[in-house]
């Protein structure tokens, strides 16, 4: 049998209701905020002006000397849907939102086709470290409590295929480096309350409908807190966040350029 189409990944009508309530019940934007800020600390390094920018999802790039005129998608943003003609951008921004991509190869072939020759992507997106004490413990309880598993939590890309990724999708220099985000929690309940206002809930298109049993939340409850509870009590959530650089192919980059163009730097911080 072959492989489902892997735009069928994710249920998207579901992913835009989990974004809408989060929305509505106030949503939860610390994580968002801090990777954004992290992500324009990034193009600040750039020394070069964007006379045309698009943001997706949170990132502000609004009175920055980089960008001039700037077009914002903020939480409606779909990775799936970029309805943009061809080389209208020399900037594209993208904060946490790749992950939700189906098709991530097909997503990044979109933006580097609305890119001018020459511009830039920089994109922030969840890697596959993210929430590797929630996967184990709900992994764990399911299995103990039901007998079974059923899917959860996102797959997500290792950091080791992101700029394989980029290249594929017809990007030039591309660079993927990585920075872990921990967060502590009194308790799982809080931990999945954020996630919820976050719009970061399960919304593979395989997932099982309904909510988690008593029994199954009360023993990933339990194994969390044994196996990754600090001394305090609190138990940490962590966010590996994977920063992609990629410039669309120029005619002019095979020969020397008139002034310098300061690259990103590659870095892992942990």
């Amino acid at each position: 049998m072959s492989d489902p189409s892997p735009a069928l990944l994710f249920d998207r009508r579901a992913w835009r209701l989990h974004r809408a309530r989060a929305e509505r019940q106030g949503r939860v934007d610390f994580l968002r905020e801090e990777v954004g800020g992290r992500l324009t600390d990034r193009l600040d390094l750039v020394e070069r002006v964007f006379p045309a920018a698009l943001a997706l999802g949170e990132v502000e790039l609004a009175g920055r000397a980089s960008t001039e005129w700037i077009v914002g998608e903020k939480i409606v943003s779909d990775p799936e849907l970029v309805p943009f003609r061809e080389a209208s951008f020399d900037l594209v921004a993208s904060n946490l939102l790749l992950h939700w991509a189906g098709d991530l190869p097909g997503a990044l072939v979109q933006l580097c086709r609305i890119l001018r020759p020459g511009g830039l992507l920089l994109a922030a997106m969840l890697g596959g470290q993210t929430l590797v004490e929630l996967r184990t413990a709900l992994f764990e309880a399911e299995l103990a409590e039901e007998g079974g598993v059923s899917p959860r939590v996102s797959p997500t890309v290792e950091l080791s295929d992101a700029a394989a990724l980029l290249q594929r999708a017809g990007f030039a220099k591309p660079v993927a480096d990585s920075e872990t985000i921990t967060v502590s929690y009194p308790d799982l309940r809080t931990l999945m309350r954020d996630l919820r206002g976050m719009g970061e809930t399960n919304a593979l298109a395989a997932r099982r409908r309904g909510f988690l049993r008593r029994a199954t939340l009360a023993r990933a409850a339990a194994i969390y807190a044994e196996r990754f509870a600090g001394a305090d009590g609190r138990i940490p959530a962590t966010f590996e966040v994977l920063f992609l650089t990629g410039w669309a192919p120029h005619p002019d980059d095979a020969k020397p350029r008139s002034g310098p163009r300061r690259e990103i730097p590659q870095q892992r911080v942990t």
